[in-house]
């Protein structure tokens, strides 16, 4: 049985895309400079800059499923995720700006305005990008458009964030006007102020040309219990929501110290922009093969494979010696090619699991789904992050100054070793996923015939472009 086909316009493939660009400004910033910013810009100890990544992010986690449920439950002429997206574009602008900004406050007032700006940003971050990634499920219904539309998303993505991880670190140097491998306050506020802007002007574009087609079934009352119900008898959600933890706890721990890696280890943190360059060139090339692999083998096979092999470069990073430059940048480049498969996989495959639902339950809940796994990245990057500042902390990390040996050691194996460990879990997570080519096929077959005959106007055709063959 061949999947129906409801193709999507690429200028609306693009534009949906623009707004994962716009988050990334600020997302990739984050992870890569999040930790640093606070230990060696801010004047945090790595022990409390821990702490707060972790209580930040996992306390904010928990407004995921709360947007989601508003998400759910939002009805305008607009649908019910776009107007989530416009509304909340400047405030995210903004508040990127305030929580990479350091106050003339003593270390406890710091302390403060930290935990404030950081929830802050993290709650704005919540109210946009959990409808924005809930859109994707509601876009299109087609298999191969919504791996297409994912592949899209995150190669404009992965080009936000090669300007975050290559072209920022030469813009806060040229603003620090300092010492090199210094980042001066003001600095990250110029950085991240352009960044907010840019983030603002494309979140717009977002909402301007992308389109909702799929609506719940007719007759499907809005109910918070059933809702969390199907969620729970839902078995592919949990294997992706531990996925999805543990995915984004080796983002945020490797994310967060390969800085540290360049700067002490290396002592090459003139290279560190380069390394950025290289290893999100080599993403957005892997991106561009993720969806024929994923049409020709399937989704969760070719997950499996990118992130094995991801896994065993991350923890290679440990055996190189400073002299090997010309090694680890190749590494980085094949490490980053395999994992640039996975990257659209993960959010095409949450919103297959909320087709799972429906067809299961009858009753569409995107946005319970989307937030459910938005709140499992969330705790990722809690935990990732405050591992990693514990584990500095722990073998001695000292802000500024040359690191010991034991230092050093600490920063090369929370950088490779033990960041590769939370990859090799993933892999295993996967063996429990339950949905194959061919079920998705069947699923996707069966959800648009019942749109179709028994539920008409549930899928928008006002588009004729929908009715074209691929």
């Amino acid at each position: 049985m061949a999947a129906i086909s409801q193709r999507i316009p690429l200028s609306e493939k693009l534009g949906y895309g623009l707004g994962d660009a716009a988050a990334n400004f600020v997302f990739q910033s984050l992870i890569v400079f999040q930790l640093s910013f606070y230990t060696d810009t801010f004047g945090l100890t790595a022990g409390a800059a821990a702490l707060l990544l972790l209580v930040a992010r996992c306390a904010d986690a928990f407004f995921d499923p709360l947007f989601g449920i508003l998400a759910d439950r939002t009805s305008t002429r607009f649908g019910k995720f776009r107007p989530w997206v416009i509304a909340t574009a400047i405030p995210y602008g903004i508040m990127a700006v305030v929580a990479f900004s350091t106050p003339d406050f003593g270390y406890g007032g710091k302390l403060v305005y930290a935990y404030v700006t950081y929830l802050l940003l993290m709650l704005v971050y919540s109210a946009n990008n959990l409808p924005y990634s809930a859109l994707s499920g509601v876009m299109t219904g087609d298999l191969g458009e919504r791996t297409s539309l994912s592949s899209y998303r995150f190669m404009l993505a992965i080009s936000a964030s090669f300007v975050v991880q290559a072209i920022a670190p030469q813009m806060l140097q040229y603003f620090s006007h300092g010492r090199p491998g210094h980042y001066d306050p003001h600095a990250y506020q110029v950085v991240m102020g352009i960044f907010g802007i840019l983030s603002v002007v494309f979140f717009v574009i977002t909402f301007a040309t992308t389109k909702e087609r799929i609506s719940p079934p007719a007759g499907q009352h809005a109910s918070i219990a059933e809702d969390l119900k199907g969620l729970g008898k839902n078995g592919p959600w949990f294997a992706l929501f531990a996925l999805t933890i543990l995915v984004f706890i080796t983002l945020s721990m490797r994310g967060g110290t390969i800085i540290y890696y360049f700067q002490y280890y290396l002592k090459r943190q003139d290279l560190f922009g380069w390394f950025n360059g290289v290893s999100q060139g080599a993403s957005l090339l892997g991106i561009l093969f993720s969806k024929p692999l994923a049409m020709r083998f399937g989704k969760k096979l070719v997950f499996i494979w990118g992130l094995g092999v991801t896994a065993v470069l991350t923890a290679v990073f440990m055996l190189f010696t400073p002299d090997q430059i010309e090694l680890i940048f190749v590494t980085e480049a094949v490490r980053s090619f395999a994992y640039g498969f996975t990257i659209p996989l993960l959010w095409a495959m949450m919103a297959d699991v909320a087709d799972y639902s429906e067809w299961k339950t009858g009753r569409r809940a995107t946005g319970i789904v989307f937030s459910a796994i938005v709140f499992g990245l969330k705790a990722g990057l809690g935990f990732g992050g405050a591992i990693a500042g514990w584990l500095l902390a722990s073998y001695g990390y000292v802000a500024n100054v040359d690191q010991s040996a034991t230092a050093l050691s600490g920063i090369r194996l929370t950088s490779s070793v033990y960041a590769s460990i939370p990859f090799f879990l993933g892999v295993v997570c996967l063996f429990f996923y339950s949905l194959n080519k061919q079920l998705n096929i069947q699923i996707t077959d069966e959800l648009a015939t019942r749109r179709k005959s028994n539920e008409p106007g549930v899928l928008s055709v006002e588009n004729p472009v929908l009715a074209e063959a691929p």
